[in-house]
């Protein structure tokens, strides 16, 4: 497996009472990389990058590194609405050792194609470190289109992006416009195999916070040209993809990692609440049809 293809998770951040939890992301990284996950991504949108503090996000980074030590690669969520905050948290992510960095379209601010363009232009000529970046207009309210991809996939440093449009054009037109070795992953689980067999290189899912084996080998056979095993990995984990965002990511994935018994809590932080009883039943149904809990 080539460096950040693959299954890479999107990690949550376990807290105990509102804290971070640090036991429980040691133990968190450790079920990861037992299970074959192919990469971990702290502090992303799944691991509440909105809602932890600016020293909680750097001490998450710095313990995830020190905790992995090597044995697969760290990409660090980094990203923030303002440039300087992303290129202070970009470089604390260095010190920390992380071999990549994740940086989100700003969010809120709602900049034009020419603002995202020099906002990562910015990042990247100011600290030196692998840069994947991070189309969610889901969350973004802007869209990072394909052309302005191609002009970052020029700058030195940026190596890749998550894409999550949930658009297989766009993923597509990503791909055909960018560099070979450009690095194109998925952003959403349920697009992780079709990227693949359209050029891109694999996925940083939610889903395998609760089953990185499968998904890891749902990757695994995907970029091996193995369709048939591939798809048989897809369905067998479909329904449980649709339950991961049946209330606001990550709370479905925290939830599911307390019923393994994986996590202390799996509460997030406000203003996200916790799932609801109908959802929460299907979750657990699903979970135990799995052989998860």
């Amino acid at each position: 497996m080539e460096r950040f293809h693959g299954a890479l998770v999107a990690l949550v951040t376990p807290f105990i009472d509102g804290r971070l939890d640090e036991q429980g992301l040691i133990d968190l990284i450790e079920f990861q990389i037992a299970g074959g996950t192919h990469g971990i991504v702290p502090c992303g949108t799944t691991g509440e990058s909105a809602t932890i503090g600016f020293d909680e996000h750097k001490r998450v980074i710095d313990l995830t590194v020190k905790t992995v030590n090597g044995r697969v690669p760290v990409v660090a969520g980094t990203g923030a609405n303002n440039t300087m905050e992303a290129i202070d948290l970009t470089e604390s992510a260095k010190q920390s050792g992380a071999d990549a960095v994740l940086s989100v379209v700003p969010y809120y601010n709602k900049p034009s194609q020419e603002g995202m363009y020099l906002h990562f232009r910015e990042i990247a000529e100011k600290v030196d470190i692998p840069m994947f970046l991070y189309n969610v207009p889901g969350r973004t309210v802007v869209n990072m289109l394909p052309e302005t991809v191609a002009r970052l996939a020029e700058v030195d440093n940026i190596i890749g992006i998550k894409e999550a449009s949930g658009s297989l054009e766009q993923i597509s037109d990503v791909i055909r416009r960018c560099p070979k070795d450009f690095i194109v992953l998925s952003g959403d689980d349920f697009t992780a195999m079709p990227t693949v067999f359209i050029g891109g290189k694999g996925v940083i899912s939610v889903i395998s916070n609760v089953c990185p084996k499968e998904m890891a080998g749902m990757m695994e056979a995907a970029l091996e040209g193995n369709i048939k095993q591939a798809n048989e990995l897809h369905y067998r984990i479909f329904e449980l993809m649709k339950l991961m965002f049946s209330a606001p990511n990550p709370v479905p994935a925290k939830k599911g990692l307390e019923l393994m018994g994986k996590i202390k809590s799996g509460l997030p932080r406000l203003p996200l609440a916790p799932m609801d009883s109908p959802n929460l039943e299907k979750l657990q149904a699903t979970m135990r049809t799995m052989g998860l809990i």
